[in-house]
């Protein structure tokens, strides 16, 4: 049966790490890490604390022996009206981009930015194929889920062993995905219509921003 007793500032001090370290590092922190953050000297009192958040609904254990933020609740007085969107991991060819094995946790947007009605997914950037766009290596994103891209959208495509992020281009019958680069050893990736497009980029959350 759920907890609902109310939140202890233990508990939503440990939420409060967890999500920035999914938002900053794109992955949960240890129970040493996680016990560093709290202050305990004993990792029983970071287990005990995981374990009073999975009575509660906040994290989920995963079978191989990890845990996942699947609900975050308000930290503040005044907030935002927010909505959770799912942390993908990295994501191979073939294998849904939402599937279970692929979300690190969830973490709240706006609803003024996330509108209700469409899906979306947040994906850590890799590499420097996009910078001069704005997007650099471990920046998150925020991508509207959707199978159709129009000319120039940023789209998340998934290609040979992953995914990647480019800017989308038709002609009359090739698709073209650019990089918008510094580093001249990206080149465009010709294709037809034989691959999948994830959704398209909403949002740039730097990865120098403080969290």
């Amino acid at each position: 049966m759920k907890n609902n007793s109310p939140f202890t500032r233990k508990q939503l001090e440990a939420i409060s790490h967890i999500r920035n370290w999914l938002m900053q590092k794109s992955r949960n922190p240890s129970i040493r890490e996680l016990m560093a953050e709290l202050g305990y000297k004993s990792p029983r009192s970071v287990q005990d604390i995981l374990e009073q958040l999975e009575e509660k609904g906040v994290i989920k254990k995963l079978e191989k022996g990890d845990y996942q933020l699947v609900m975050d609740p308000d930290l503040g007085p005044v907030h935002a009206q927010t909505t959770n969107i799912p942390l993908v991991g990295v994501v191979s060819c073939g294998m849904p981009m939402l599937a279970e094995e692929n979300i690190e946790g969830y973490v709240p947007v706006s609803t003024s930015i996330a509108k209700p009605g469409s899906k979306y997914f947040l994906l850590h950037a890799q590499g420097d194929s996009m910078d001069r766009a704005g997007i650099n290596e471990g920046d998150l994103i925020l991508v509207k889920q959707q199978p159709t891209a129009n000319e120039g959208d940023k789209v998340v495509a998934l290609i040979d062993s992953g995914a990647t992020i480019k800017e989308f281009h038709r002609t009359k019958d090739i698709i073209i995905l650019k990089p918008n680069s510094s580093n001249e050893k990206h080149k465009p990736i010709i294709l037809t219509d034989d691959f999948q497009i994830q959704g398209i980029v909403l949002a740039i959350i730097p990865k120098s921003w403080s969290l």
